[in-house]
């Protein structure tokens, strides 16, 4: 067996005193992973960061065996943005929750395609707010691929698709403002990017955004596996929900 495609590392793991056990995401095989020979060396050290987007091959007898990785660089997402913690931060958060979430061996192209984006963003000069949001809508992507996608197409009570400004914790469905009433306290915020592309975002919508999926991803996605999100995702949400406590008005 043999494959050869572009796939964005997820996770790195040490095996062994030279070698390593990584995970990579590619458009056809999903979630794989291999052997990479001398992965925790000096010369391969650039290479096998999370976050790069590698030309990548793998080889193995059998389909179900661990196989072995080698790659070529296409795209180093980790060194473009190691002087930037939230920038960093969102690419920690993207991988650990693909290679936490996805199945292995199973093609999630839609995915793939928005992680690829992410991170080939990540360097551009836009707001940071704007690549958080990015991830936020990559999220929303991900529980929808797993069964969990989020209505936003008009209110669980009115069916009306105007003004809607919350969703519910329980359904996942969107609520409008005026349908929320009294109970717009017990509701999760909709933040405007997520339905409208031109909306304005700051750091408090992205808060809300990450507040949002974050809700889902822990309760369906992870916690039906009894696991907690992983740990650079809680810390995300943290810098940003202080970085929103600090500008509120940005």
């Amino acid at each position: 067996m043999d494959w050869q495609a572009p796939a964005i590392i997820l996770a790195l793991q040490p095996h062994g005193e030279h070698d390593a056990i990584a995970m990579l995401l590619s458009e056809a095989e999903g979630c794989q992973r291999g052997l990479v020979r001398g992965g925790q060396g000096r010369r391969q050290a650039g290479l096998w960061q999370s976050g790069n987007l590698v030309m990548a091959r793998w080889r193995g007898r059998l389909a179900e065996q661990l196989g072995q990785f080698s790659a070529e660089l296409i795209h180093p997402s980790a060194a473009l943005v190691l002087d930037d913690p939230l920038r960093l931060g969102v690419l920690a958060a993207a991988c650990a929750l693909a290679a936490g979430a996805l199945p292995e061996r199973m093609a999630h192209p839609r995915i793939f395609a928005g992680l690829s984006r992410l991170m080939m963003g990540l360097a551009s000069p836009v707001a940071a707010t704007v690549i958080v949001a990015e991830l936020v809508r990559v999220e929303a992507d991900l529980l929808a691929e797993l069964g969990y996608g989020l209505d936003l197409s008009s209110c669980a009570l009115t069916g009306a698709g105007g003004d809607l400004a919350f969703v519910s914790p329980r359904s996942g469905r969107a609520v409008s403002r005026g349908a929320a009433g009294p109970w717009h306290g017990r509701l999760l915020a909709l933040p405007a990017f997520l339905r409208d592309p031109e909306a304005e975002i700051d750091a408090g919508a992205v808060a809300e955004g990450l507040r949002l999926t974050g809700h889902f991803l822990a309760r369906e996605v992870f916690g039906a596996h009894h696991r907690p999100l992983p740990a650079s995702r809680l810390a995300l949400e943290r810098r940003v929900l202080r970085l929103a406590a600090a500008k509120p008005s940005q």
